[in-house]
């Protein structure tokens, strides 16, 4: 290390930067720790090897991994990981999953401890690994759709949607969005993006067990963590949830968690149908009714809608106008304004906005009175 720089750093800093290089105990050696004594006997178990393995694991009729996978673009198989490791793993280092931390879950700029779109989408991802672990599913096709299962999202929550839909034929949804725009640079496998842009209830059906696995953990995930977040901002309390919900799911979230897993995983063994039994599911529509009335459609959550897509609307109008002012139709050669192309470009852009970028950028472009932002839960 060289001395100037040495002589501004604190022991601390001394003792972190001496690991720059880590430590040699051999030639031919490289490792973390100066006391580094681990040992294994090395066993070679490339993605061939645990394709292989794969197979004799799996349920039939489960998702295999094949090679490079089926993609839109061929591309060679990579040497340790399978075709959805590679998904999952892509999406993780996507800028569009790492927006996910400033999207709104519920509530607009949340508190600490409040669910975000990020976080929602890790625990809907552990929740279908815990679902296709327990059916012999492939589990890490089913990380990879509920990771990326809700890039598509704009900012605001489902209002977002809302505010977009004029600018989209077919209207906006944020399931077609994340698969078909957000996420296609990734050259995705098929199976992951079939997954992503069908996991809504309102779609059609996933083609693979994993792909529906996700969607019975995506509504698991968000009907008991939005109602735990809602009791935590003192929007309701925990005796206002309907008894039935109580006397066959208890009073907690893991409580509740666990016993619509156990109902999937159960059902699924029965039936070799991605379900839930009849009185279980009748639980879990009572909380998400509940939700909807108590705390989607409550009258702040319809104002924060509202300017939600005044905001949104206003961007898109703006970018169509000026899409030259968009980064990537800079990159790509420019665009002319009104025309088709510079409206989804405005689209993507929006939509791809966190919630501070989006409401900063309507005071600070179209003059926005930020008295007419949508408001947090504190004000």
């Amino acid at each position: 290390m060289r001395q100037d720089l040495e002589a501004d750093l604190t022991e601390r800093g001394r003792l972190w930067g001496a690991t720059m290089g880590g430590y040699a105990p051999s030639d031919s050696l490289r490792v973390a720790h100066a006391d580094s004594h681990a040992t294994f006997e090395p066993v070679e178990n490339d993605r061939p090897c645990r394709e292989l393995e794969e197979v004799g694991q799996l349920a039939k009729g489960a998702t295999a991994s094949v090679a490079g996978g089926n993609r839109l673009r061929a591309e060679e198989p990579d040497q340790w990981r399978t075709c959805f490791e590679r998904d999952r793993d892509r999406i993780l280092h996507a800028s569009a999953f790492r927006r996910l931390a400033g999207k709104t879950q519920v509530f607009v700029y949340p508190e600490d401890h409040q669910r975000t779109r990020l976080t929602h989408a890790l625990e809907v991802a552990q929740v279908a690994a815990g679902i296709a672990r327990a059916l012999s599913l492939n589990v890490v096709l089913a990380e990879a759709i509920a990771l990326g299962h809700d890039c598509g999202h704009g900012p605001g929550g489902h209002a977002s949607e809302d505010a977009l839909d004029p600018y989209v034929d077919g209207g906006f949804n944020h399931a077609q969005w994340g698969a078909d725009v957000t996420l296609a640079p990734l050259n995705l496998c098929v199976e992951t993006l079939d997954g992503i842009r069908n996991h809504s209830w309102s779609r059609p059906a996933p083609g693979t067990p994993e792909g529906e696995v996700v969607s019975w953990a995506d509504r698991i995930a968000y009907v008991c963590h939005d109602f735990e977040d809602a009791v935590e901002a003192g929007i309701v309390t925990p005796l206002q949830l309907p008894g039935l919900v109580v006397e066959r799911c208890g009073e907690t979230r893991s409580h509740q968690i666990g016993t619509f897993v156990d109902a999937v995983v159960q059902t699924a063994l029965k039936t070799g149908h991605i379900g839930m039994d009849p009185d279980t599911a009748e639980a879990l529509a009572a909380f998400r009714q509940h939700n909807y009335e108590q705390i989607y459609l409550r009258d702040a959550a319809k104002a924060q809608a509202n300017a939600v897509i005044e905001v949104l609307r206003a961007l898109v109008e703006h970018f169509s106008d000026t899409p030259n002012l968009i980064p990537d139709v800079v990159q790509l050669g420019g665009l002319n304004a009104g025309e088709p192309a510079a409206v989804a470009a405005a689209v993507n852009y929006v939509a791809g906005m966190t919630d501070r970028f989006a409401f900063r950028s309507a005071v600070s472009l179209l003059g926005w009175d930020p008295a007419r932002l949508p408001k947090s839960i504190t004000g």
